[in-house]
């Protein structure tokens, strides 16, 4: 029971700080300074011959989430779903198959200390296990 209390004063704390440290991050006092040359210089921080500058606050809106799916044209055609999973399992064998290939094609680079062509088997080898990855 006491460490239940202890965790709470510890959260309890924590929380308070973050807040506090909100509320001064959002009430930000900002400072403009022109030098001896005209050069304009904004900051945070107050500045020899620094004029405090009381700002407006900024209106904010709302992102807006973006649609989840799109809706397919009418008249588009259709796949059922055993012939999608009969292309997809013919694209992992293809794939695979690939895979299978560039791995012995490394291991020939390897041995033959080719270092140009060991490269560009490993990354055809990270690629395709990537895209084997992404198959459903």
């Amino acid at each position: 029971m006491l460490f239940i209390k202890y965790n709470i004063r510890i959260a309890s704390f924590l929380m308070g700080g973050l807040s506090f440290w909100a509320m001064n991050a959002v009430h930000a006092e900002i400072y403009k300074q022109v030098d001896a040359q005209g050069r304009v210089t904004y900051s945070n921080v107050p500045m020899k011959g620094a004029v405090k500058l009381n700002l407006e606050p900024l209106n904010t809106v709302p992102a807006t989430r973006p649609k989840t799916s799109v809706a397919s044209p009418s008249g588009f055609p259709k796949v059922d779903g055993d012939t999608q999973k009969k292309r997809d399992d013919t694209r992992r064998r293809i794939l695979e198959e690939e895979l299978a290939a560039e791995e012995k094609l490394l291991a020939e680079a390897s041995t033959q200390k080719d270092p140009t062509a060991v490269t560009l088997h490993e990354k055809n080898v990270s690629a395709l296990k990537k895209e084997l990855a992404n198959i459903k």
